[in-house]
C-alpha cells in the first residue's frame, strides 16, 4: 500500500467509525422480577421509574451529555437551525369567535413563544392584545392552556401550564381595566372552563403528595363550581364519586346557559352523559347514556332539544335530536344518520347545521337544515383539513380555516346568505406552496385491509428509490391523522425530502370498527400496517432501506419501537418521541390507567399479558441485532407518558445493541408532552432530529 493510499484508507476508516465510537454511560442493571400468571419478567432498569432520586439524575446528566456532544458535532446543524428559524418566522392567525359583540382571535407574529390573545370591536380596527402568555415567563415555558369569557366580555378565565406539565393553575383578569384577580386555582388537569352567573365550572384533582406529582397515578377527580372573588378552599363541590377512582369528568354548559352538561368516562374512549336544566332551581341531574362504552358529545340545544353526536348504533357518528322532558333512547329523533363517511362534528351557524365530515382521513363539509333534510356541499380549496365554523346561530357569518401539509392555517368567511367562502387571512410564508404535491396512494397490508396514506414532496422528483423519505405514524386512541402544515416538516421536504403519513388501523379515519381493529389483542394489525407502508414506499421506488426514517409520538413512539424491533432492517433512522415503552406497567403511572381501553392491561389476563409482553418495545430488544440510528426525544416534565418509559427503553437499547449506528436520547428540560412547547424549543428540537435524521440518511445540504 502506497503512503498516500495508507493516508486516505486511515482518513476513510475513521470517517466511518465516527458512528460506533459512542462511549455511552454505564447504566446500572438492579435485581427486580416481576411474576405474570406463573411468567418471571425481568426488570432491571426499574430504578429509572424514580423521578426524584440522585442516582436517576446523574443518569440523565450523564445521557444528555453523550447526546448533546454528539448532536453539536454534526454537519449543517447551522444551516438547518436557520431554515427552520426562518420557516418559522411568519405571522399565524386564529379564527376569529365573537363575544359579547367583539371579536378575539389569536395571533402569533411569527417567532413569539406563545401566541398572544387579542381583542377588536370590528375586524377592519386595530386589535389590542387581552393576554400576552409570552410575559408569563422569560424563556417562553409557561404555555396557556385554555380560556373562558364571562357573557358579558368582561371577565378572562385561563388555564396556565407549566413547563410542558398536565398540570394547570387557573388566573381571572378584568378585560376592562387589565387588572388580574386575585382567584388562583392549583391541581386542575385535563378540564374544561364553563362561565356561569359570577364564576366558573372546572374538573381538579386533590393535591398530589410532594414529589409525586409528575408520576403518581391521577385519581379521583372532581367538578367544582368557583365564584369570583373567593378563594379555592370555599368552591363548591359539584359531582364526585368516591367508589370509582377511575371516574373522570368533563364539564360544560350550552350557549344560552340553561343547561349544564357532565360528561364522565374511565378511558381514552367512550363517557356516559347527564344534564341539569340550570333555568329550575333544585333539579336533578338527568341521565341520557348512563354507559360509557361509546362517544356523546353535545354539540348545541335549541330550546328543550339537545342535538348530541355519538357512535352509538353508529361507528362513523351520527347527529341525534334528545328533547329533556323525554330522555329516553325511544324517544330519541335522528337528524343526521350515519353515512359513508366519518361525521366528525356539527357547528348550528346561520339557521344551518354545517357538518364536517372525514372522506378517506380529509374533510368535507356538508349544510343541513335542523330538520336534518341536506341543503348543500361547501367546496374546499383541496385536499386538507376545516376547522370547525365559529358563528353565532341567528348570525350569517362564520369563519373556518383550512390547511394542508403545504398550506399554513388559511382563514376563511363564509356568508351563509351568499353561499360563499371568502379569504379572510393568508399567512405571508418564506415558501411557494405550489412547489409542493399533496397527493394520497393506498396500499395492501398484511392481512389484505387497504391503507391509505399521504405522501408530500417537491414537485418533480425522481422515483429512483434514492429519496430521503421520513414515514409518520400513530395508529390508537381513535386519533386521525388529517392533513395539516408543519413549518418543522417543510424543512425537511425543502431539501428534497419525502414526507409520508400513514393512516394505520387504531385511529378513527374510518370509525370506530377502524379504531378497535387497532386495539388490544388487535394491536399487531398497526405494526403490520406500519411495514406495509414502508415496504409500499420501497417498492413504489420513492425511497429505499437506507434512505428512510420512521417517527412517531406518545402512541406513536410505541408504534416506532415495536416496529424496529420486528423489522430493523428496515428503516436507517428510528425516531421515537415521548413513547409508551413499557407495556407491563404503563398503566401505573399518572393518567396512563386510562388507556387500558386501546392498549388492555399485563393484569387483565394470561392471554393479555402475553400479547402485550410480545410487542412491548422495551421487552423486546434482542441481543446483538443490528438496529437503525436512534434518537428517542422525551422531556423531564412529561407526566402524559413519564419519560421512565423512554429512560428504561434506551438503557436496554444500548444494552443490546451491537451494530454501527448510534442510539441516543434527548432530555429536553421544563418540558413536557408537547403541549405548549414555545418555538425557540420546537427550533432547538427539530435543529437536533433533523440534523440526526439527515446526517444518517446521506443527505447533504
Amino acid at each position: 500500500m502506497t503512503k498516500l493510499n495508507y493516508i486516505l484508507f486511515i482518513v476513510l476508516m475513521c470517517s466511518c467509525s465516527k458512528k460506533q465510537t459512542i462511549d455511552y454511560p454505564v447504566t446500572q442493571k438492579g435485581d427486580v422480577e416481576d411474576t405474570y400468571f406463573e411468567t418471571v419478567v425481568e426488570d432491571p432498569y426499574r430504578w429509572l421509574e424514580d423521578d426524584n432520586s440522585e442516582e436517576t439524575a446523574e443518569w440523565v446528566k450523564a445521557q444528555n451529555n453523550v447526546t448533546f456532544d454528539y448532536l453539536n458535532s454534526l454537519p449543517n446543524r447551522d444551516e438547518i437551525k436557520q431554515q427552520l428559524t426562518k420557516l418559522m418566522d411568519y405571522p399565524r392567525h386564529g379564527k376569529p369567535f365573537k363575544k359579547a359583540g367583539k371579536y378575539f382571535f389569536f395571533k402569533n407574529d411569527g417567532l413569539q413563544n406563545q401566541s398572544v390573545l387579542y381583542m377588536t370591536e370590528a375586524l377592519n380596527e386595530k386589535a389590542q392584545a387581552v393576554l400576552d402568555p409570552n410575559t408569563f415567563s422569560e424563556d417562553g415555558t409557561i404555555a396557556l392552556s385554555g380560556t373562558e369569557l364571562s357573557e358579558d366580555g368582561k371577565y378572562l378565565v385561563y388555564m396556565i401550564a407549566k413547563s410542558g406539565s398536565d398540570w394547570n393553575e387557573i388566573f381571572v383578569k378584568n378585560i376592562e381595566t387589565g387588572e388580574k384577580l386575585s382567584d388562583h386555582i392549583e391541581w386542575v388537569k385535563f378540564s374544561g372552563l364553563a362561565w356561569y352567573n359570577n364564576g366558573f365550572y372546572y374538573s381538579a384533582y386533590d393535591e398530589p403528595k410532594e414529589g409525586d406529582e409528575l408520576s403518581a397515578s391521577n385519581q379521583f377527580q372532581k367538578i367544582y363550581y368557583h365564584k369570583l372573588g373567593t378563594s379555592q378552599e370555599e368552591d363548591e363541590l359539584i359531582m364526585a364519586d368516591e367508589t370509582n377512582p377511575k371516574r373522570m369528568f368533563g364539564v360544560g354548559i350550552t350557549d344560552d346557559k340553561r343547561f349544564l352538561l357532565v360528561s364522565m368516562s374511565e378511558a381514552s374512549h367512550g363517557n356516559a352523559l347527564s344534564v341539569k336544566d340550570l333555568s329550575k332551581k333544585g333539579s336533578d341531574y338527568i341521565p341520557l347514556m348512563k354507559e360509557i362504552e361509546y362517544e356523546f358529545h353535545t354539540q348545541e340545544n335549541i330550546g328543550d332539544d339537545l342535538f348530541v353526536l355519538t357512535n352509538y348504533k353508529a361507528p362513523k357518528y351520527r347527529l341525534v335530536k334528545i328533547n329533556i322532558n323525554k330522555p329516553e333512547e325511544k324517544d330519541w329523533v335522528e337528524v343526521i344518520p350515519e353515512g359513508d363517511e366519518i361525521l366528525q362534528g356539527t357547528s348550528f351557524v346561520g339557521g344551518k347545521i354545517v357538518a364536517d365530515y372525514m372522506e378517506n382521513a380529509h374533510s368535507v363539509v356538508e349544510v343541513y337544515n335542523y330538520d336534518g333534510t341536506f341543503d348543500y356541499k361547501i367546496n374546499l380549496p383541496g385536499i386538507g383539513s376545516v376547522s370547525g365554523f365559529s358563528g353565532k346561530k341567528d348570525e350569517s357569518v362564520a369563519f373556518y380555516s383550512y390547511s394542508s401539509y403545504n398550506t399554513p392555517g388559511e382563514i376563511y368567511q363564509y356568508d351563509f346568505n351568499k353561499k360563499e367562502s371568502e379569504l379572510f387571512y393568508r399567512p405571508a410564508v418564506t415558501f411557494n406552496p405550489d412547489d409542493f404535491v399533496v397527493k394520497q396512494t393506498f396500499f395492501e397490508s398484511k392481512d389484505g385491509t387497504r391503507v391509505p396514506m399521504f405522501i408530500v414532496h417537491k414537485k418533480g422528483i425522481e422515483l429512483d428509490g434514492d429519496n430521503p423519505t421520513l414515514l409518520y405514524g400513530y395508529g390508537g386512541f381513535n386519533v386521525s391523522l388529517t392533513p395539516a402544515f408543519s413549518a418543522t416538516r417543510m424543512a425537511f421536504m425543502q431539501n428534497g425530502g419525502v414526507y409520508a403519513v400513514v393512516n394505520l388501523r387504531g385511529g378513527g379515519e374510518y370509525g370506530e370498527d377502524w379504531h378497535q381493529a387497532g386495539t388490544k389483542l388487535n394491536k399487531q394489525n398497526v405494526f403490520d400496517d406500519c411495514i406495509a407502508a414502508a415496504e409500499h414506499l420501497i417498492a413504489e421506488k420513492y425511497t429505499s432501506k437506507e434512505k428512510l426514517a420512521l417517527m412517531g409520538g406518545s402512541n406513536g413512539g410505541l408504534l416506532v419501537g415495536a416496529v424496529i424491533n420486528q423489522r430493523p432492517d428496515l428503516f436507517k433512522v428510528a425516531l421515537p418521541a415521548v413513547g409508551v415503552m413499557d407495556m407491563l406497567r404503563f398503566h401505573k403511572f399518572t393518567i396512563g390507567w386510562a388507556w387500558a381501553g386501546d392498549y388492555g392491561t399485563s393484569e387483565d389476563s394470561k392471554e393479555m399479558f402475553e400479547y402485550l409482553h410480545g410487542y412491548s418495545p422495551y421487552h423486546n430488544i434482542k441481543k446483538g441485532v443490528d438496529y437503525p440510528a436512534v434518537l428517542v426525544t422525551t422531556a423531564d416534565h412529561d407526566d402524559r407518558v413519564v419519560p421512565a418509559h423512554s429512560f428504561k427503553y434506551i438503557a436496554r437499547l444500548q444494552e443490546y445493541h451491537t451494530g454501527p449506528m448510534p442510539t441516543l436520547i434527548r432530555i429536553d428540560v421544563k418540558a413536557g408532552h408537547g403541549a405548549g412547547k414555545p418555538t425557540a424549543k420546537v427550533i432547538e428540537e427539530y435543529t437536533d432530529v433533523w440534523s440526526f435524521m439527515l446526517y444518517h440518511l446521506d443527505v447533504e445540504m
